[in-house]
């Protein structure tokens, strides 16, 4: 767990920036896929469910004027930059480690 501090700016409005803050990467990855699939909502919201694929993230995340984060490195006792690229590559594997334990859990109720 380190905690993470995750930087948005998704307008070029500077009054658009904000922050925040998690207890660990992994959360705050998660947040950015809430964030969009609350994005998602706003669009159609007249649909019961939604689904999308991780190209439409990463569009998502592209569209922003910068977002960016900082980890906590204890080693160091300070804070490691991150850049979008980082994130989107820290998403694939979130969704790939899911997609992978998912195919575990239903093969294993076979």
């Amino acid at each position: 767990m380190s905690h993470t501090i995750l930087f948005l700016h998704p307008k070029p409005c500077p009054a658009s920036r904000t922050y925040c803050e998690y207890e660990s990467v992994k959360e705050c990855l998660e947040s950015i896929c809430q964030i969009y699939e609350e994005h998602l909502k706003r669009q159609s919201a007249d649909m019961p469910t939604i689904t999308y694929g991780i190209t439409q993230l990463f569009d998502f995340i592209d569209s922003f004027v910068d977002i960016s984060c900082v980890v906590y490195q204890k080693s160091t006792n300070s804070y490691a930059p991150y850049n979008k690229e980082w994130i989107k590559d820290q998403i694939y594997a979130l969704f790939r480690d899911t997609a992978m334990n998912t195919s575990h859990a239903n093969s294993k109720k076979r």
